[in-house]
């Protein structure tokens, strides 16, 4: 039974084992936002009021000019 029960630990952990460096820290992606998702950000902060029509015309721009 305890076999089994290790086994069945182990087989749990595995997926986390990615998840951690030798050192034991966390370790993350870190993924720049895609064009389509920075586009969409700035759409967001313009209907929110967060800038300007102005300012989000000419962002735009200049992401879509990369």
């Amino acid at each position: 039974m305890k076999k089994i029960l290790l086994v069945f630990l182990i087989f749990l952990a595995l997926p986390l084992a990615g998840c951690f460096s030798a050192d034991g820290a966390y370790t993350t992606t870190n993924r720049a936002p895609t064009l389509g998702q920075q586009l969409l950000d700035l759409q967001q902060a313009e209907q929110a009021g967060a800038i300007t029509t102005e300012q989000y015309e000419a962002k735009k721009s200049e992401l879509l000019r990369k």
